[in-house]
Parts: structure tokens; C-alpha cells; sequence
């Protein structure tokens, strides 16, 4: 039992809170919450959830994001009404399709001021409320939302949104608390035992066949994209590879790493090349794996598939071919996968081993290309992303942590950043832009000791709440890290024109609308507002240093911001790996 009767609906909410195991509350201040801040203000706040005041909503909820993917565990968010709420939508779609949990609460008003008791204010009438309140204006992008309409169900209503932002598939979920509520007492205690259930792993029976299908295949290709965020499944899916002697490709969009990217049959990010041969096709954790849906690069091939959320049913097109779909946790699966397979299959099977040779032979040829092709860039200027991402890769620290907000470099970072750890690198987008920063910082939160690095385009870092970001950094004293891949334009602006009009007047003019970021600001100069360490870096030979410098400023208690400049979006003939 959770004893939360003869409380006040602001102390009921941060005890069940507690009890859910809910250890960081990520807020962008709302007038509404004074209940809250009065409890959190009280000498026994001290078992609560820690308050983290973030100054922007999407702040907040990035900040939630990059917590729940560097820890697993569920955090909460609080901020303002419709208004913040609106603000927030952004974030909250990523991390719906994302399936980061997170329980979001806004505050609402349902009595105007007509009610006996604390009087909410005018503006509640006159400026904040919508038809159907927040949770009405968000419901397309979460899991689940909700709006209390009566204070005896208060408490059960926060216990119930986080286990369902737990239980699988995970996201984030969306309550409005309204102010009346949140000052009224507690008519009721909440029954124990509510917490978030086990994840369910999939189907015996199709795990079995998903094992014979691979056990069975001549030339069985792996495709992974979000299966790394625990190091288990991690090792289970090196294991599975080793035993197949098969690749594993992750998607240009990968938000994690799925596998060590140094090993032997680590075969790149490019799905289509990889699986064209193939016969049987493996997909993991994967929203999008080639282009388009209806085609399968590997005609006749056979295509499974595992995810919590297989269906995705909130896309509104899902085409690929899938012979057997497999709902269920990764983790556990995996290790289920794992152990049918190890009864199927011989370990060191003579023809298994000759392919993994041959696998190793080419992905290494690969690599030492990549590293051959950005170290050939190293006395061009302006600079190309290549060496720029070369470059960080040599001055990371073992232990650092990586997040990625770049879109047009995203290949680069991938494949020179190739000695990231499991569990050390996460994306900072998906679709929209504007939540990098936010999750960089929330990754510092779960990790204050290691050095959090965001890789960001000056396009992305324009769209992000920069100040808010800064400034919660400086406040909570968790420095991290910002790189900058400037181009001074939006290179996604420019090499969809010339691939849909070649000949076109775009091209032949060289006139792009909407290309230009300009003229370009001097970016070092914001993070010293903060006590930070800033500078702007054009010279190819001092990239490493610069990273190097801005690495030491973290060590000082500082953020850092490295304005790198590369060569202009107008100077840059598109390439297919841009």
C-alpha cells in the first residue's frame, strides 16, 4: 500500500512518484506547480525524486530522454500547460518513436477560479486553456495521455502512467494534473504491487522458428539499429553473429551500438549492399532498413523480424516484407535466439568459419579505406567532414560518451568513431531537430564522471533551446562538450534539388533557397555567457588540439563549445555519403 490519504494532491504526487521508481524529475517551470514546490520545499522532500530545473520544455524532455537511454530507468517530466505542452511535442514524438520511457505531466486548471479554495488566477480563463487541455493537444505524440478529472483518482492515475510508459513496448505517456487537484487532500491510499511487469520476451514457438531459419541459411545477414541499449543484448547478438559466421549491418540511423564496430563482422551501415545476396535477412530493433519498403534488396529471400514494437503502428506506412514478426524484449529474446541456435549449430563449422574469415577480410579493407580516405583530406581547407571526424575519433578518451545531432555527417561520425564502447553513443534525433543538445545533457546527469561529447550541424544546433541548455549545465554543474560540423547552410537543402532537377535552374545558377546560415555568428562566444570554454577552429591541423582543449575545460568544471568550419554548403558537390 502507498499511503497517500489525508496528503495533498502535490504530496501524494511525488510519493507515488518515489514509490514507482521515479529517481529524476526533469521541469520547465509552470505557475501552476506551487503545490509541488511547496512539497518539494517540506524536510522529508529529501526521499523524493531530485528536481532539476531545465528552463524549456523540450529541454526537459530531452534531457528525460538521454537519462532513460544512458540509465534505463524511468524519469518524469514536469512542465507548463498547453502552452509548454506545445513546446514539448517535438521532443515527445522522438521518444515515442524512439521507445524511450518517460512519464510527462503538465498542469491544467478545471475550475477557473469558480471553486472554493486556493484561487488558480485569471490567466487560467483569459490565456492558458484550451478545448480538451494539454492532453488532448498531445495525445499524437505518446504512448498514452490523459487528463484527471477528479482528485480521488489522482494518485492511481501517476501509478498506472508509469507502468504504462514501462511495459513494453516503452515510450512516454502524458498526464495533466489539474492545480485544484494538486492542492486538495487525498482521499485514498494506492494499492501496492502496481509496479512495472517484466517485459515479455517473444514467442517460444517463434523463436524456435526464427532459429531454424537462420540455422538453415546459406548466407544469413543481420540488420540491427536500436538492439544495443543494454550490453547483454549486445553480447548476445556478437555471439549469434560468431555462431552464424554472418554479418551484422547497422542502418545509417542507428541510435546505438549494436555491436563493437572494430569486430570482424561488423559489415558497415549500409543495409542494401550488405543483404543483397543474402537469403535470409534478420532485422533487430529496425524501423526503416532500406528504400524503398516494398522492395526487398535481396529478391526471394526470406525476412524475420524482432522489436517490442514490430507493428509500429504509429506510422501511417510500414511496407517491408516480414515471412515471421516476432514481438517481444530484445534482451531476453536474444538470449532465448541464442541458446536455440547453440543446440543447431556446431561451434568453429568449418564452412561458418571460412566465411567469417573472408567477412573479416573485407570489413577490415573497409575500415583501413575510410582511414585512408580522411587522412588523404588532412591539408584541405576549408575541411572536409571526413577529417574532421577522424580527427575527434583520435582525441575521444576511452570512456567518453557520444551524442549525435548532425543528420548530413551522421555517416562520417559512424564510421570514423569507431571505438565507441556499447552503451557510449546515442542519437540525439529522429526526424526533428532541436533535442541534442538536451539529450547530451541528460546523458551527463546519469554519467556526471565520464566526458559527454554532443556532435551537432551548426543547422541542428540552430533549432536547439542553446541558452536553456547552457544555462542548466552551469546551474546543476554538469559540463559537457559541444562540437560543431559547420558548414554556415543546410547541405539537406541543397543535394535534394540537383537529384530531382539535374539540369535545373538551381543547378546552372547555383541559386538554392534556403540554403544559407548567414552571415555565420561566432558560435564560441555563447557557452563563455555560461562559464564555458569556446573556440572556432578552421586550421585542418587543429581539430585534435581544439577537441583536446575543450576536453580539458570539462576537467575544469566548464562546457566547451568547438566550432569547427568546414567547407561551405555552396562550395560542396553532393555525394551519396553526405
Amino acid at each position: 500500500m502507498i499511503e497517500t490519504k489525508g496528503l495533498t494532491g502535490a504530496q501524494a504526487f511525488l510519493r507515488v512518484l518515489g514509490e514507482m521508481g521515479v529517481e529524476r524529475i526533469f521541469a520547465s517551470p509552470g505557475s501552476e506547480w506551487s503545490p509541488v514546490w511547496e512539497a518539494l520545499a517540506e524536510p522529508a522532500a529529501n526521499d523524493l525524486p531530485v528536481y532539476m530545473s531545465t528552463r524549456h520544455e523540450e529541454t526537459a524532455v530531452g534531457m528525460a530522454s538521454g537519462y532513460a537511454k544512458a540509465t534505463g530507468k524511468l524519469p518524469a517530466v514536469m512542465i507548463h500547460t498547453t502552452v509548454g505542452a506545445l513546446h514539448a511535442t517535438m521532443a515527445m514524438r522522438g521518444a515515442l518513436h524512439e521507445q524511450v520511457p518517460m512519464v510527462v505531466f503538465a498542469g491544467e486548471s478545471v475550475g477557473f477560479g469558480e471553486d472554493e479554495g486556493p484561487d488558480v488566477g485569471g490567466q487560467w480563463a483569459g490565456h492558458l486553456a484550451d478545448m480538451g487541455g494539454p492532453a488532448k493537444l498531445v495525445e499524437n505524440t505518446v504512448k498514452w495521455s490523459f487528463g484527471v478529472n477528479t482528485k480521488s483518482i489522482l494518485p492511481p492515475t501517476i501509478q498506472r502512467a508509469c507502468r504504462l510508459a514501462m511495459a513494453g513496448p516503452r515510450g512516454p505517456v502524458f498526464v495533466s494534473l489539474p492545480m485544484e487537484h494538486l492542492f486538495d487532500t487525498m482521499t485514498r491510499n494506492v494499492a501496492s504491487g502496481l509496479g512495472a511487469a517484466p517485459r515479455a520476451t517473444a514467442d517460444p514457438n517463434g523463436i524456435e522458428q526464427l532459429a531454424d531459419m537462420l540455422a538453415g541459411a546459406e548466407d544469413p545477414v543481420i540488420v540491427a539499429e536500436d538492439a544495443g541499449r543494454s550490453q547483454k543484448a549486445v553480447d548476445c547478438l556478437v555471439e549469434i553473429a560468431e555462431l552464424l559466421g554472418c554479418p551484422v549491418v547497422e542502418t545509417r540511423s542507428t541510435g546505438s551500438i549494436n555491436m563493437p564496430r572494430t569486430h570482424p563482422l561488423h559489415s558497415g551501415y549500409d543495409p542494401k549492399e550488405v543483404v543483397a545476396e543474402s537469403d535470409m535477412i534478420f532485422l533487430v530493433a529496425v524501423i526503416a532498413p532500406w528504400h524503398p519498403a516494398s522492395v526487398t534488396p535481396s529478391p526471394g529471400a526470406k525476412v524475420a523480424m524482432l522489436d517490442e514494437n514490430p507493428h509500429r503502428v504509429e506510422l501511417p506506412f510500414y511496407g517491408f516484407q516480414s515471412d515471421l514478426c516476432l514481438a517481444g524484449e530484445i534482451e531476453t529474446s536474444l538470449e532465448r535466439l541464442l541458446a536455440e541456435l547453440q543446440e543447431r549449430i556446431t561451434k568453429g563449422d568449418a564452412t561458418r568459419s571460412a566465411r567469417s574469415a573472408e567477412l573479416k577480410a573485407k570489413n577490415d579493407a573497409r575500415r583501413q579505406k575510410w582511414r585512408e580516405n580522411a587522412q588523404a583530406l588532412a591539408d584541405q581547407k576549408p575541411m572536409d567532414t571526413r577529417w574532421v571526424a577522424h580527427e575527434i575519433s583520435q582525441a575521444l578518451p576511452a570512456d567518453a560518451m557520444v551524442v549525435e545531432e548532425t543528420i548530413t555527417h551522421r555517416l562520417a561520425i559512424h564510421q570514423y568513431l569507431d571505438n565507441l564502447k556499447p552503451g557510449s553513443f546515442f542519437a540525439g534525433c529522429i526526424g526533428g531537430l532541436g533535442t541534442g543538445l538536451s539529450t547530451a545533457l541528460g546523458v551527463k546527469v546519469a554519467n556526471p564522471t565520464r566526458p559527454v561529447i554532443c556532435l551537432i550541424g551548426d543547422g541542428s544546433f540552430n533549432y536547439d533551446p542553446v541558452l536553456a541548455v547552457y544555462g542548466a549545465a552551469q546551474e546543476h554543474n554538469l559540463p559537457f562538450l559541444t562540437i560543431m560540423f559547420n558548414n554556415q547552410g543546410y547541405l539537406s537543402q541543397k543535394s535534394g534539388v540537383p537529384r530531382y532537377y539535374p539540369d535545373g535552374w538551381a543547378v546552372k545558377t547555383n541559386n538554392f533557397s534556403g540554403l544559407h546560415i548567414a552571415p555565420c555568428p561566432e558560435y564560441s562566444t555563447i557557452v563563455t555567457a555560461f562559464g564555458g570554454y569556446g573556440e572556432r577552429v578552421e586550421e585542418p591541423g587543429e581539430v585534435r588540439k581544439a577537441v583536446e582543449r575543450g576536453l580539458d575545460a570539462l576537467k575544469n568544471g566548464q562546457s566547451a563549445l568547438i566550432d569547427v568550419r568546414l567547407k561551405p554548403v555552396e562550395e560542396i558537390i553532393h555525394r551519396s555519403d553526405q
